[in-house]
């Protein structure tokens, strides 16, 4: 069985104010000429399908347009809710879409049923679990204890009707310990929200989604497949691709990635203000990408956004690297705040304003508190 693994599509997102919309409608017509090109089975979207729980009426548009065209195709296609997602919005109809064989992620309601598919080799199960917080599965499971993210999942998979003689799939959007962040991805106290591995023991696969970069946790049966675009800066040297998964007899996986390319890329480039105004320098490049750039002057340039701007139209940061500063002239003041977690926040907020440390009985307090907040936010 052949399937495509698809993530974090992000439709609607903005980055440092400029919308990507168009960007994003050009890379889903290019996964669908992959699509086209390799012919699987199935094609899974482990969540974050939009960039906010009330996406805009552009992003639903954006998305109704594309399952549209994967039903056409007569394409299975199973799709979670991520934590950027509303999972009743997600939810919606999803019975009766399911006739059309696309299969929306229902809210949690403590049981997770398998879809099934048949290839040469027999059927294969796939569960559909959407992103998960203790608080949402400790409702169904109160004589549990269920005190992490871990437990939650745990509890979660535990509650399957899986026959561990088939081939199992999960679908599932969470953090698992030990795989990389990049900066565009939500944090949260102290990794508090991290999954350990081992509860995925049961499956012949896991995709995944929530982080940005395409990696494999532990071995290639657990796999992140990415983001379709850069979100971040932090992203800049990455390629970003489609997982392809070739599934055969239980116990037999192959992966291999197809590479999708950008109209607009994300980069980051620096140099003296005469450097980069050059015609030698600038000629050969594309001006269209978004791009932040690093000036190397000792003195600042009036009016240098705007004079940048006039070569490199979607210029996106600037900052200045030389002797006299290392503060970073951001065209988003808030991008180092959204950086950090809420605990590193406050503690140096309180550090600043008391000119001391959090002690280790109020470090303790303050992380416990953070937590239940976090926790109970929808």
């Amino acid at each position: 069985m052949k399937l495509v693994h698809l993530s974090d599509l992000h439709l609607g997102k903005r980055l440092n104010e400029f919308s990507l919309l168009e960007d994003q409608k050009e890379i889903l017509s290019q996964i669908l000429q992959i699509i086209d090109a390799e012919k699987p089975d199935a094609v899974m979207i482990a969540g974050d399908i939009y960039d906010k729980s009330v996406p805009a009426t552009e992003a639903v548009t954006l998305f109704d347009s594309f399952l549209c065209q994967l039903a056409e195709r007569k394409q299975p296609v199973f799709i979670i809710s991520g934590n950027h997602d509303s999972p009743e919005r997600i939810a919606f109809a999803s019975r009766l879409i399911a006739a059309s064989g696309i299969h929306l992620s229902p809210v949690y309601n403590g049981t997770v049923h398998p879809v099934t598919l048949e290839d040469a080799f027999g059927p294969v199960d796939f569960y559909l679990l959407p992103f998960l917080k203790p608080a949402h599965v400790r409702r169904f499971y109160p004589e549990q204890e269920i005190s992490t993210y871990t437990d939650a999942v745990q509890t979660a998979i535990a509650n399957m009707p899986l026959d561990r003689n088939r081939r199992n799939i999960l679908i599932t959007h969470q953090f698992v310990t030990g795989a990389e962040r990049s900066e565009s991805e939500e944090l949260s106290v102290g990794g508090s929200d991290n999954v350990d591995a081992s509860v995925f023991e049961a499956f012949d696969y896991v995709a995944l989604g929530h982080l940005h970069s395409p990696q494999n946790v532990g071995s290639e049966r657990i796999r992140y497949c990415g983001t379709p675009l850069k979100y971040s800066f932090s992203e800049a040297a990455q390629e970003k691709s489609v997982t392809v998964v070739r599934l055969e007899e239980k116990g037999h996986l192959t992966l291999r990635t197809v590479p999708l390319v950008p109209t607009r890329d994300l980069r980051e480039i620096r140099g003296s203000y005469l450097e980069l105004t050059a015609r030698d320098y600038y000629a050969g490049a594309d001006r269209e990408d978004y791009l932040h750039i690093t000036l190397t002057d000792e003195e600042e340039t009036p009016d240098v956004i705007g004079k940048l701007r006039l070569i490199y139209p979607n210029l996106m940061r600037l900052d200045y690297d030389n002797t006299r500063t290392r503060h970073t002239v951001s065209l988003d003041g808030a991008e180092d705040a959204e950086k950090k977690s809420p605990y590193t926040l406050f503690e140096e907020l309180y550090t600043l304003q008391n000119g001391k440390p959090l002690s280790d009985v109020q470090q303790a307090f303050c992380k416990e508190l953070i937590e239940q907040i976090w926790e109970g936010s929808t």
